[in-house]
């Protein structure tokens, strides 16, 4: 923050740097300070922002893209994938019994819901 705010010292001096000799200068000092700040900190701000911070974000982003990534990628390809598929392959006739029942157990309850929905709106009706 020093570093944002010492420089905007120097665009309030008129000329040399001397103490205030009362209360209205010292006001006015303030005040082009003040003035100097709010129109210089969003351009440095914004300057601080494209040249320093997104190229370091940029750069990491890109660093772990190259070389992070890759092994991450890798080691989901060659250990996980197989060992998930290898148990989807287990799992999958005890998977398509038990759609099987619940499919049979839903076409046993399906004129039981509709009879009772058609009951129900008959009731509205009423």
């Amino acid at each position: 923050m020093c570093g944002l705010i010492l420089p905007l010292f120097t665009f309030a001096q008129d000329g040399q740097i001397s103490p205030p000799k009362n209360l209205d200068e010292l006001k006015t000092f303030g005040q082009k300070v003040g003035d100097s700040f709010k129109s210089n900190f969003p351009d440095a701000v914004k300057k601080v922002w494209e040249e320093k911070v997104l190229p370091t974000w940029e750069g990491m982003y890109e660093w772990v893209k190259n070389n992070i990534w890759p092994r991450v990628e890798g080691f989901f390809k060659t250990i996980v994938k197989p060992k998930v598929q290898e148990e989807v392959e287990k799992r999958k006739p005890v998977v398509q019994e038990e759609f099987q029942k619940e499919k049979q157990e839903a076409q046993a309850e399906l004129p039981q819901v509709t009879k009772s929905l058609w009951e129900k709106f008959k009731e509205l009706i009423k």
